[in-house]
């Protein structure tokens, strides 16, 4: 299997990736949001943002 980063072949203490430095590359990407799928409709992203509000205010604190 290749490194998803690079293409050089795996390393097992780094699977699925080469090495460190493309297992941190791929982690940033994650972080940065690179990974994300953008949404055909942001107000559902309003409307789960809603309920999850709601659903928190009738939790007993």
């Amino acid at each position: 299997m290749a490194c998803p980063i690079c293409e050089k072949p795996t390393e097992t203490a780094f699977r699925p990736f080469c090495s460190k430095r493309c297992a941190d590359i791929d982690l940033s990407k994650w972080f940065s949001g690179s990974y994300a799928i953008p949404a055909d409709q942001p107000e559902d992203a309003e409307e789960l943002d809603q309920a999850l509000r709601a659903a928190e205010e009738k939790k007993p604190h």
